[in-house]
C-alpha cells in the first residue's frame, strides 16, 4: 500500500485519542503488504537509554502477522498541539529495512515539518550498509 494522507490522519487520531491532554505525544503508523493498517507508541521510560521509538510496536506487529511492512510515517505533538512529521531514525530504518529499501516513509517537508513528502529508504539512504544482501 502507498503511503497516503490516511497513514498520516491515522498516528494523529491515535495520538489525539491515547494522549487526549499531553504536550510532546508521538505515534507511528504503517501499511503492510495485506492491507494492514498497524498504530503503535512508546512507553514513557524513567531511564531514557531503554526507550523505544514509536515505530516499533507496529514493527514487531507486523512481523509477528508474517506482513511486509510497505509504508510508515511518525508524528509528534508539541506542546503547542502542533503536529510535525519525523523521519524514522537510523535505528528504525535498520528495523525497516528487514522488508527492503522500498519501503516507503513519510519525511517531513524541508521548509515545514507539518507537512511530509514519502521517500523510500533506498532513498534515506543510498549508501546503506548492507545492500549487498539486499534482491534488488
Amino acid at each position: 500500500m502507498k503511503l497516503n494522507e490516511a497513514l498520516v490522519l491515522a498516528a494523529k487520531a491515535y495520538i489525539e485519542k491515547r494522549f487526549p491532554n499531553e504536550p510532546w505525544a508521538g505515534a507511528a503508523a504503517m501499511y503492510t503488504d495485506a492491507g494492514t493498517l498497524l498504530v503503535s507508541t512508546a512507553p514513557g521510560v524513567v531511564s531514557l537509554s531503554v526507550e523505544l521509538c514509536h515505530e516499533v510496536g507496529a514493527i514487531c506487529e507486523a512481523y509477528k502477522l508474517g506482513q511486509k511492512v510497505t509504508a510508515t510515517v511518525c508524528v509528534s505533538r508539541d506542546d503547542k498541539g502542533v503536529f510535525h512529521i519525523l523521519t524514522p531514525c537510523g535505528v528504525c530504518q535498520e528495523r525497516l529495512m528487514f522488508w527492503g529499501n522500498e519501503i516507503e516513509c513519510a519525511v517531513p517537508s524541508p521548509l515545514d515539518s507539518q507537512k511530509w513528502e514519502m521517500k523510500t529508504l533506498k532513498e534515506l539512504q543510498p549508501y546503506y550498509w548492507g545492500k549487498i544482501f539486499l534482491k534488488d
